[in-house]
């Protein structure tokens, strides 16, 4: 007898994730899709705490069939995905993280989600448990969008359904050369490939849960696996997106998530060493990926610092990371009658060290916070390019001078 197609695998990589694993193996059982359209693929990567004997004992008892494979620890969480994904049957993919635990009814409303809309991405809103996670994408549900329309770049996380076929029709894995960030890249690369991405936004399907202990992966690691993981994304967008407007948006995520905190208050307590192995490892970044595209879409503060490492300057960045540090305000200073606001950040017109005026202007999300500024939309343009027009002709009436009808044109 042939078994019947899962609509979803649930892949959950673990190591050393107890008592966690006991809530989410607890949150898989509870949903309410049916034990006969889903089955679990658990891969414990070398775990020592009881891990794996939890998921053998999980296995014999669940109601859905339950893979569970032991392995030695490869060292980070691509190996056990990418292991768990190849023994994957059902139509969707989806990652679960052992420390976390899925909302209730999520795999029942992310499956329905991608089978009305026919889209091969969906993300269900994430809540925090002792963590706080991205929230710019969860303003409303939306049944089919992509990377450009809406805030999913912003959410690059692994949690997420998956419709397998997109996977393996692209020969897509997690990169095991990363140690951080590989789920930004695999999650990046799907959302530019899908047929269409669609957000749960009203329901909450998934709870990223901080661990008491502090052990939660993206909590660890040398700073160089940061630089790492921004280079690897920064080069995926340039090779799937043209330079232009759509790339720069695209790189906002990287430059301002995964670079700009090296330089931020962290720096300010570097050594020396440190400081200048950064920007060693910044610079190919800035020559190859920087763009004034880019810098428009940052805040002033991120702009600012950005652009003093893409120039080299570390002597100048300092007091700027100091002064954001100890949480001074800026004063604000509006010109073009309240159409331009600049941010008198540290060195804001100061001749000798030659930072031009448009790194403080800042950007109209910025600027609106300020009381006097006056959008320069291209609806305001056009108003008082009417109003012009109105006072000349006013003008010209009051003179007796009225305006032509065809015969008064001159002849040429």
């Amino acid at each position: 007898m042939t078994l019947a197609q899962p609509d979803v695998t649930v892949v959950i990589g673990a190591y050393e994730a107890m008592p966690y694993l006991l809530e989410c193996l607890a949150s898989v059982e509870a949903q309410t899709i049916g034990a006969g359209r889903i089955e679990v693929v658990a891969v414990d990567d070398g775990s020592t705490d009881g891990t794996g004997e939890c998921l053998e004992e999980f296995a014999a008892r669940a109601a859905m069939p339950v893979t569970v494979i032991r392995q030695d620890n490869s060292g980070g969480p691509s190996g056990p995905r990418n292991v768990g994904l190849s023994k994957a049957a059902g139509r969707y993919v989806f990652f679960l993280d052992a420390d976390d635990r899925l909302g209730s009814e999520a795999l029942e409303r992310m499956v329905a989600m991608a089978d009305r809309n026919g889209t091969d991405v969906v993300l269900g809103r994430v809540e925090g448990v002792n963590r706080k996670p991205p929230q710019a994408m969860w303003g409303q549900t939306l049944d089919r969008t992509d990377v450009f329309s809406s805030n999913i770049k912003f959410t690059l996380s692994a949690q997420k359904l998956f419709r397998r076929t997109l996977l393996e029709r692209n020969g897509m894995r997690f990169d095991e050369s990363l140690w951080t960030g590989e789920d930004a890249l695999f999650t990046m690369e799907a959302y530019l490939r899908a047929d269409g991405v669609s957000v749960i936004a009203d329901h909450t399907c998934y709870y990223l849960v901080g661990r008491d202990d502090g052990k939660h992966v993206t909590k660890t690691g040398s700073y160089t696996l940061r630089f790492d993981s921004a280079r690897a994304l920064m080069r995926l967008i340039a090779d799937m997106v043209p330079a232009g407007e759509r790339r720069d948006a695209l790189m906002h995520r990287p430059f301002v998530v995964t670079l700009s905190p090296q330089f931020g208050a962290k720096y300010a307590n570097d050594s020396e060493t440190i400081r200048r192995h950064k920007f060693e490892l910044a610079k190919p970044l800035m020559e190859e990926f920087w763009t004034e595209g880019v810098a428009r879409r940052l805040k002033v503060e991120e702009r600012l610092r950005l652009h003093l490492v893409a120039e080299e300057k570390p002597e100048l960045l300092l007091p700027v990371v100091e002064f954001v540090k100890a949480k001074q305000k800026p004063a604000v200073l509006l010109e073009k009658r309240g159409r331009e606001a600049y941010l008198a950040y540290p060195h804001f017109r100061d001749t000798a060290a030659g930072v031009p005026d448009r790194v403080y202007l800042a950007p109209p999300r910025e600027a609106r916070a300020f009381p006097g500024y006056r959008e320069h939309s291209p609806l305001a343009v056009f108003r008082r390019a009417a109003g012009k027009a109105r006072r000349m002709l006013k003008a010209r009436a009051a003179a007796g001078g009225g305006p032509r009808t065809p015969r008064e044109q001159p002849v040429t």
